[in-house]
């Protein structure tokens, strides 16, 4: 098994895709430059990013700027819009039943072995009850934009999906 893992050419674990000359990375801080900021957006998001690379691969993190992969980006949309309406009294008045928090997010990856760079650009959806304010919203699911927006950009790097 050893023999078939080092002569395959690259490594592969839980759905991992590395080639096996990359030994390092370096993720910069995920900036938020979307129009509206919730202030613990960046930090979560880089920390839980950092969090998942060093855990679910091989890579060692850097700070350095010769790192085989170079992780930077910045949170590019947060944005709320209606995704539900209802009837209200059987009137044909209709009101937001459901609003939508979108999060985007812009990432790059340049390897420096190849000197190339990749661009990805994730999003998510989130639908939250119209009843809330847009604060009571984030406080409900911000554990989950921060969970579900790091797989999605991991899953696009690292899984070629």
């Amino acid at each position: 098994m050893v023999f078939f893992l080092s002569s395959c050419g690259v490594y592969t674990f839980k759905d991992v895709t590395i080639p096996p000359e990359v030994k390092t990375v370096k993720i910069s801080f995920l900036e938020n430059r979307a129009s509206y900021k919730n202030p613990q957006l960046s930090p979560r998001l880089t920390d839980q990013l950092q969090q998942k690379i060093s855990n679910q691969t091989r890579l060692i993190r850097t700070n350095k700027d010769d790192a085989h992969y170079q992780i930077s980006g910045y949170i590019s949309s947060y944005n709320v819009s209606t995704a539900g309406l209802s009837s209200q009294g059987g009137t044909t008045r209709q009101q937001a039943a459901t609003n939508r928090l979108t999060v985007a997010v812009h990432i790059t990856l340049f390897n420096s072995l190849d000197g190339k760079s990749q661009e990805y650009d994730v999003s998510r959806d989130f639908d939250f009850s119209a009843g809330l304010s847009l604060q009571q919203a984030e406080n409900q699911l911000l554990d989950d934009i921060i969970k579900n927006v790091t797989d999605e950009i991991f899953n696009r790097i690292f899984s070629n999906w």
